[in-house]
């Protein structure tokens, strides 16, 4: 039984990883002045956000039956985090591509904007915190078992994530001369992952 839950858990890790993956090769175009030190803190924020959600939702699905409230909402949370930095980047790239300097001015790694990156990548994370209950039902140190599990879900969040970063550095290379442009198509991509979200907490 525990086997079971553990591969659950994994391919849940997987899955909501997938959303910081994407922006994490995002990150990893625009930002121009990215060190090993930067570059880790962005698999490190996502990773504790994607473990930190689930934990939360454990507790309150221990204390609450039903979370319809919140349920309504999410989605758009996340959307409109995402659509709002997705369109800043945008702006700022396209206002640089127009301008008449030779010499673009690159991206600068913000903390702020990850932070709010790990916050809407990891909204849809919550409610695997409410499904953990019902998943670790009948089993012995039940609480035990769910830090275990959002541990799990925070470890593959950043290995995927680092892997997106290192991506994102690669692609963008690319792009060196050019900064605006890997800011824009980073907007577009952004915009694009909260239109997902958005869309799957409709249907």
């Amino acid at each position: 039984m525990l086997w079971s839950i553990v591969l659950s858990v994994v391919l849940s890790g997987i899955s909501l990883s997938m959303d910081a993956f994407a922006v994490s090769i995002c990150d990893g175009m625009v930002y121009r002045n990215l060190n090993k030190r930067k570059a880790v803190v962005m698999p490190t924020t996502f990773g504790i956000f994607q473990a930190a959600m689930p934990i939360i939702g454990f507790y309150i699905g221990m204390a609450f039956h039903q979370i319809d409230a919140f349920d309504a909402v999410d989605h758009w949370i996340a959307f409109a985090l995402l659509l709002f930095i997705g369109g800043k980047m945008i702006f700022d790239g396209a206002r640089e591509l127009i301008s008449k300097q030779e010499e673009l001015q690159p991206k600068q790694f913000s903390f702020p904007e990850v932070l709010v990156q790990g916050v809407a990548t990891s909204i849809d994370a919550l409610f695997v915190g409410f499904s953990l209950n019902a998943m670790l039902e009948g089993v012995n140190n039940v609480q035990v078992w769910a830090w275990i599990s959002v541990g799990i879900i925070g470890v593959i969040t950043f290995a995927i994530s680092l892997v997106g970063v290192i991506i994102g550095v690669k692609v963008g290379k690319l792009f060196r001369k050019k900064a605006s442009i890997a800011e824009i198509v980073g907007g577009v991509v952004l915009i694009a992952i909260a239109l997902k979200i958005l869309i799957e907490g409709l249907l």
